[in-house]
C-alpha cells in the first residue's frame, strides 16, 4: 500500500492514504452528490462499495465534462479508496468496476494484499491506543484510590507521585467520572456450581507425647 501521494484510482498503485491538501472549491458532499447523481451505479447511497477501475478520475471528466473540479474530485477519490469499507471490498473482490458498475478488470494480488496490510496497521494501531487508554485510566483510578486514603499532605503527595498540583484535581476529577461509569463486575450465578476446596486435607498435629 503506497503512501500518501497522488489520487488513489488514477494510476495502477491504488494509493489509499492522502497527505493534507488544500480544500477544494467544492465540497466533498456536494462532490458526492454529483457522483451519485451521474453515477448511481457505483456510487449509488444502494449500491455496495466495489474496487473502481483503474484511472477511473479521467473516465469521469470524460463522461461528465466540466462537472468536476480536478482537485474536488482528486479530495474525493482519496478519502473514499481510504475509507475501511473500501480496503475491505479491495481485500475481498476480484474484480473492479466502471461508472456503469460493470467489471473492469481484476484487482491485483498486490493491490489486495496491500489493503490487506493497511486494514492489519490500522487495526494494531486501535489496539495499541486502546491499550494505552485502558492503562492510563487504570493509573487514574490508582492514583485516586492512593490519594483518598494517603495520609500525607497534599505536596507530599503530588511529590511522591510525581505530579504537579494544578495537574492533580483535573486527574482526580477524571478518575471519579470514570468510576461512575465504570459497569458493575458481574454477579455470580445462582446455578453456578459451589466452589470446592481443592487443597488436600491438613495432617493433624501431633502433641509432643504422641507416637
Amino acid at each position: 500500500m503506497g503512501t500518501a501521494q497522488s489520487a488513489p484510482m488514477t494510476t495502477s498503485d491504488d494509493k489509499t492514504a492522502a497527505a493534507p491538501s488544500a480544500a477544494p472549491a467544492m465540497s466533498h458532499a456536494d462532490c458526492t452528490a454529483l457522483l451519485q447523481q451521474h453515477f448511481p451505479a457505483l456510487f449509488g447511497p444502494a449500491s455496495p462499495i466495489r474496487p473502481l477501475k483503474l484511472h477511473i478520475q479521467a473516465d469521469i471528466q470524460q463522461r461528465a465534462p466540466g462537472v468536476f473540479t480536478k482537485a474536488a474530485l482528486s479530495h474525493f477519490l482519496r478519502r473514499y479508496t481510504a475509507s475501511p469499507g473500501y480496503l475491505q471490498a479491495l481485500a475481498r473482490t476480484p474484480q473492479r468496476h466502471d461508472l456503469d458498475g460493470q467489471p473492469a478488470g481484476e484487482v491485483s494480488e498486490e493491490h489486495r494484499q496491500g489493503a490487506r496490510d493497511e486494514l492489519a496497521r490500522r487495526r494494531n494501531e486501535q489496539d495499541a491506543r486502546r491499550a494505552e487508554e485502558d492503562e492510563a485510566r487504570r493509573g487514574r483510578a490508582r492514583l485516586l484510590r492512593d490519594f483518598e486514603t494517603t495520609t500525607l499532605t497534599r505536596p507530599n503527595f503530588c511529590a511522591l507521585k510525581g505530579l504537579d498540583d494544578g495537574l492533580l484535581d483535573a486527574l482526580l476529577a477524571q478518575a471519579r467520572q470514570e468510576a461512575m461509569h465504570r459497569p458493575p463486575a458481574p454477579a455470580p450465578r445462582r446455578d453456578a456450581p459451589p466452589q470446592f476446596d481443592r487443597r488436600p486435607p491438613r495432617r493433624p498435629q501431633r502433641g509432643p507425647g504422641g507416637p
